[in-house]
Formats: C-alpha cells, structure tokens, sequence
C-alpha cells in the first residue's frame, strides 16, 4: 500500500536533490501543494488528494473485501438471473402470458441499477454501513414475504420491488468499494466478485429442482431465504471501506456525461443490457415450448448457463488487466450478439445445450466487465460511486424494459421465438459499436490514433 504523504509546515523549502525515500515523500508533497492555489480554502480542499494513498491491488483485506463482494453478488445477481426457472411456474399458476410474468424479474433487476445513483453517491459520502444494513433487511424481507404470497401482485411487490431495493442498496455500494482497493488488478477483481453471480445462479435452481416438488414453493424460497442470512451476515462483517467520505458533491455529477468517451459508454451498456437478460429468463421457456423438454430438465439448461458463466466472468476480466477493460469488453459484446443469432437456428436438444454454453461464457464476460470500464473511465476514487451509479440508474431503465419486450414479440408472434432472438441480438450489435465508439474517443484523448491498439 502507497505511503501516506504528512502535512508540510509552512516554512521555506529546500530545493536539493533527496536522497533517501523519506525525503523523496517530502519532496512530491512540497511539489504538490506548490502546483495548488495558495488560498487556505483551496490548500485544504486540495489537500485529500495529496494524503489519500494508491490501491494496495491486493493483501489480505482487499481480497476479503473482494470475497464480501462475492458473496454480495451471488446473493443478488445470483437470484436475479435464478428468475428463469420461476418464469414457468409462475405462468402456469397465474395464466398470465409470459410478458406479463417478466415483469417480475425485469423489475427486480431494474431496481438493482436504478438506486445505484442514489446509493453510489451515499457510499461517497460515507454511508455504506447503513445502506448495507438497509439492503439486508430489505432483501430477507422481500423474499420472506415471497414465500407467503399466493397472487401475482403479491409476489410483483415482494419480488419485484421489495427484492429489487434491497439488491440495489447492496450491489452499488459493494462494487464502489471494491474498486478503491485495486488498479491494475481491477478487472480480476471485479471478475472474481462476478462469479458470485455462477454461484448463485447454480446454487438457486438446484435447490429449487430438488425442493419444489417436494416442499412446496413456500418453503423452497424460505430455504434460499436462510442461506441469504447467513452468506450476508459474513459479508457484512468483513467489508469495509477505505476512501474518506467525499461530503461537497452533487448527487448527479452531470459534467460526467460532458466527456464523449462516458457518455458513449453509457448508451452502449444500455444497448447491450436490452438483449442481455433475455435468454435468462426464456431459456427454459424456449425448451418446453419448441423442443418439449420437461419443467425439470429445463432447468439443466439455467445451470449450464450459469456454469459457463464462470469462466467468462473470470477469463475476459484477466485478459483485461492486460489489454485494456473496452479492448475486451467489444469483442465480447460482439460474441454475444453473434451467438444469439445463432440460437435462431438451435432446433434439437444436443444444439440447445452446446449454445447455452457458448452464451453463457460470451455474456458473462460482458456482465462482469462492464462495472470494470466504468471504474476505468474515472479516475478519482472518491467519485467511483457517484460515476458508476449514474450508468447502472441508465441500464436500469434497459434491463426493466428488455425481457418484456421480448415477451411481447413471443406472444405477438404467436409464440414464435425469432422477432425476441433477432431483437436481442440487435440491441447486442449496436451496444458493441457505441462501445468502439467511447473507445475511439478514449484513444484520441490519450493522443494516439484512431485505430491504435492501446491499453485502454
């Protein structure tokens, strides 16, 4: 970990060269505040960035933080990308079309982005505590409450919205802290937190495999319910913050949406959000439907994406520490929107499975990148919640909208699956080239050419 820089007294400076590394620190703190304004209110708001140190990019506390986060995620995104193998259900027992029931899981994710400017910008100013607390409660009330509802409103308002605040108050602000504990080795540590996400995603439907026809589904999410305490407790215990509280600071730093390379990065991540969540939660669907597969060997098919998300959570982020987190970030788009044009033509079972896999690798790359090119395009920590919140309340609004659209094509279509497979490829592409776009213009900053590889 960096060495903290201590106050320099107002006294003349000598100008010889250090020698030793104690005077080498003394030196760059006398530089520092000789390039700020001399006024003592400038001086002392000038002064955090001199004191504040660089990311350890590793040690024991970072990576317990990183494991926090992990289990943060696969007690969120674990659950969110769960929601396919209660679409069916869901749809059988309340004879609503399948647009009506994504609405559910499209909200819950909804929520999880939205309150990120809102809780980004608390964890700025030093209130991580309480909105972990808060998104604790909210979460293990959200799915107690699940567990007793017996309407579809019922479950919308437990699941959907109860659920889904709870998620955002403990998303954002975990990822926020985990990026001021590393630099250059951010991506894999975003990754790492991503595969929170396979674990949950494999842990839930297995459980509900095994434990539904047997137990009810009452039962079966109270059981999922105690896992979240428990795995929420630890990560609550062993987290913690190391940035100062940032106080003087608006709740939205609008002039982020002024730099061309934010801005673009933002309607790409909205673009590919659009497509994403689709084959999440119609995937099982789409194998009853048109192949005829069981309920329960439907759900084999949520496990082998969440599976092969692993790897793709964690091999992207590696390569991105290396190459760049937008160098990664398009191809990855690019492949996922390929691969979900590909699955127009899957028409047996064997094809079925070997696309899921190929899917599941593809977008988890571009789920786990993407919080790590956000962090990348700013570069004070003491604005990573603010900056990054504002882009998750953008995708927000992409990841509510995406899946029941979807549906609407299906059931406007006739049932037919090829309108919401091309629309979320589609959205897949045009994300990918908004993206090319934020890093052309990140490239041209940095002086180098329009098509000059770089690590950006």
């Amino acid at each position: 970990m960096g060495e903290k820089l201590e106050a320099v007294p107002d006294e003349p400076r000598s100008t010889k060269m250090c020698n030793t590394p104690r005077e080498h620190s003394y030196n760059a703190g006398i530089a520092a505040e000789r390039a700020a304004p001399h006024s003592s209110i400038e001086r002392s708001a000038s002064r955090p960035s001199i004191i504040i140190d660089t990311p350890p990019d590793g040690g024991a506390r970072a990576w317990m933080v990183v494991f926090s986060t992990f289990l943060v995620v696969m007690n969120t995104w674990g659950v969110a990308n769960s929601f396919g193998v209660f679409q069916p259900y869901f749809t059988r027992a309340f004879s609503r079309p399948q647009s009506d029931v994504s609405w559910i899981g499209s909200f819950e994710v909804f929520l999880l982005f939205f309150v990120g400017t809102f809780t980004g910008r608390w964890t700025d100013m030093g209130f991580f505590r309480p909105l972990f607390i808060a998104g604790f409660f909210l979460v293990i009330l959200g799915m107690v409450a699940a567990s007793f509802c017996t309407t579809y409103w019922q479950f919308f308002l437990a699941q959907g919205i109860c659920l889904g605040l709870g998620n955002g108050c403990l998303f954002c602000p975990c990822m926020a802290v985990t990026s001021t504990y590393f630099a250059k080795r951010r991506s894999l540590a975003f990754g790492l937190t991503a595969a929170g996400a396979v674990v949950g995603g494999l842990t839930i439907p297995s459980m509900v495999r095994q434990l539904l026809p047997r137990i009810g589904l009452g039962w079966t999410i109270r059981a999922i319910a105690l896992i979240q305490v428990v795995t929420l407790i630890v990560a609550g215990l062993l987290i913690k913050t190391r940035i100062p509280p940032r106080q003087a600071a608006p709740l939205v730093e609008w002039a982020a949406f002024r730099e061309s390379e934010y801005s673009l990065y933002a309607i790409g991540a909205f673009m590919c959000f659009w497509g994403t969540y689709f084959a999440f939660h119609f995937l099982a669907a789409f194998s009853r439907d048109v192949l005829g597969l069981s309920y329960t060997d439907s759900l084999d098919l949520l496990l082998v994406l969440n599976g092969a998300g692993a790897l793709g959570r964690i091999v992207p982020a590696q390569i991105g520490d290396v190459i760049g987190t937008i160098n990664i970030f398009a191809p990855m788009a690019f492949m996922t929107g390929t691969v979900m044009f590909c699955w127009i033509g899957v028409q047996n079972t064997t094809g079925l499975y070997v696309w899921t896999a190929f899917y599941g690798f593809a977008v988890g790359g571009v789920q786990s990148l993407f919080p790590s090119v956000l962090s990348s395009l700013t570069t004070d920590p003491q604005k990573q919640g603010t900056r990054m919140g504002m882009v998750f309340t953008v995708v927000s609004f992409a990841s509510l909208t995406g899946s029941p659209i979807a549906g609407a094509i299906i059931d406007a279509m006739g049932g037919k699956y090829v309108g919401a497979q091309a629309f979320a490829g589609c959205c897949m592409m045009l994300g990918m080239a908004f993206v090319l776009s934020a890093r052309i213009c990140k490239t041209r900053k940095m002086g180098a050419g329009t098509f000059a590889f770089i690590k950006v």
